[in-house]
């Protein structure tokens, strides 16, 4: 048991197991709120520590399944691909609206946090909450946030923009397919696009594409605003 335990296989096993029971919870009752993910930490974490499993045990075999997080968000470019004649048609309109969400999602994390004042680690950690966990982690050291802090921002943004994106298209009434997919992939990058390509395959596919540029232009863009506002 204790050779299980300590094996990468454990971790494998645990992530895919409470992962596919998430998947058949939301498949059966396909509430927003039921997300795959969010219920597969709710299994995870209650087993770790209960069974009081150590966090590096478990990683031996999560950080495997991490490994293939960045090389999995390049399948999201087939449905882009598909859709290629849409992007060239709205160049300067998808541009312009990644581009303000960036800007939007880094300077709202800035204001917020000094009208609730917020320490300025918490602060600086937030900042690269709507990228791709990777991408995070490295910008999340750029600007001196505490890295941990900054994967379970970026977890709760990813499930928050999954949950909500729907009803927030609704209440606002974003009919228009790509505005959609670009506002949910510039905001919650993967684990909203997982849910803008159950909305359809436009949304899908600017999701998908936002991701990328959002990613790249939040590279750029995060260092500069972090030396004009700190």
């Amino acid at each position: 048991m204790i050779e299980l335990l300590n094996s990468p296989l454990f971790g494998i096993c645990l992530t895919i197991i409470a992962y596919i029971i998430g998947m058949e919870i939301y498949k059966k009752f396909r509430l927003p709120i039921l997300n795959p993910i969010l219920i597969a930490l709710i299994i995870i974490i209650p087993i770790l520590l209960y069974f009081k499993i150590p966090l590096e045990t478990y990683k031996k075999g999560g950080d495997l399944i991490s490994f293939f997080l960045a090389p999995a968000t390049v399948v999201l470019a087939v449905p882009l691909y598909k859709k290629i004649n849409l992007l060239k048609q709205h160049f300067i309109p998808i541009l312009g609206g990644i581009v303000v969400g960036v800007l939007t999602s880094i300077l709202s994390c800035v204001f917020i946090g000094k009208i609730l004042k917020m320490d300025l680690g918490l602060i600086r950690s937030s900042l690269p909450k709507s990228v791709t966990t990777p991408i995070a982690i490295e910008l999340s050291r750029q600007v001196e946030g505490f890295i941990p802090i900054t994967i379970v921002m970026v977890m709760i943004t990813g499930m928050t923009g999954a949950i909500l994106a729907p009803f927030i298209c609704k209440i606002f009434k974003i009919e228009n397919k790509i505005a959609q997919g670009i506002a949910i992939g510039t905001s919650s990058h993967a684990v909203g696009t997982s849910r803008a390509i159950e909305m359809g395959e436009t949304e899908g596919a600017m999701s998908g594409l936002a991701i990328g540029v959002a990613g790249i232009f939040t590279v750029f863009i995060l260092p500069l605003l972090f030396s004009l506002l700190f």
